[in-house]
């Protein structure tokens, strides 16, 4: 998802994008059990640590990332914190879900190239997260959808992220900068945050935004890394 963002991101920053654990190559905490976002912050800031080197880096996330995000500033490891549509800034916790709609994409992809392949079939599959999935050229969006059906860790992590909130907002003791997406369709707004957090809009950009305004995605993140 980060894909349109990086390059432009590279020119100013030293760049780094993580799979989080149970996502991509990364395996999944604890053999699959639920993984709540301070869990999967604290096994970032170990990476970044113990692999890499980087104490405190300025962080970023989209969604659960978001929240993962938050929690790296809340426990100290990051420089500063920016995140786009942040799960867990609810008043508590959500019903649980069934994953249909992972089911599905699971069983389609024999059939992906061809579906993604037209601009309906992408539509079809993205618009719930993007505004515009028209934008989202055939190979990337057979990725996404790839990544969606098959991260091992994904339905741990939302049981985890479903079940719980994020309280420690105004505790944060780093600059935090929340990116909201105009057309979100998934995570709500709150009316009211700590006054010292600075807020971002996106306009015309729906919960995964990147592919909808990379230019604008790049910037915010920029901003609110240079606080």
């Amino acid at each position: 998802m980060w894909d349109p963002v990086i390059d432009r991101l590279a020119r100013e920053r030293d760049v780094i994008a993580v799979d989080m654990p149970g996502f991509g190559g990364s395996p999944p905490l604890d053999g699959g059990a639920p993984a709540p976002a301070a869990d999967l912050a604290a096994a970032i800031a170990r990476f970044l640590r113990e692999e890499l080197g980087l104490e405190r880096p300025h962080v970023a996330g989209n969604s659960l990332g978001g929240w993962v995000a938050l929690e790296l500033g809340l426990q100290g490891a990051a420089r500063t914190v920016t995140a786009i549509a942040p799960a867990g800034l609810w008043r508590g916790g959500l019903a649980p879900k069934r994953y249909v709609a992972r089911g599905v994409a699971k069983a389609v992809l024999p059939a992906l190239p061809l579906l993604m392949a037209a601009s309906g079939g992408r539509r079809a599959a993205l618009m719930s997260t993007t505004a515009h999935p028209e934008r989202i050229p055939p190979a990337a969006a057979r990725r996404l959808v790839r990544a969606y059906a098959l991260a091992p860790g994904f339905e741990a992590a939302s049981d985890a992220m479903r079940a719980g909130a994020f309280g420690g907002l105004g505790r944060i003791a780093v600059p935090v900068t929340l990116v909201w997406p105009e057309l979100d369709r998934l995570v709500r707004r709150p009316d009211h945050v700590p006054p010292q957090i600075h807020e971002i809009a996106l306009p015309g950009a729906g919960h995964m935004p990147t592919w909808d305004d990379p230019a604008a995605v790049a910037a915010a993140l920029l901003e609110g890394s240079s606080r």
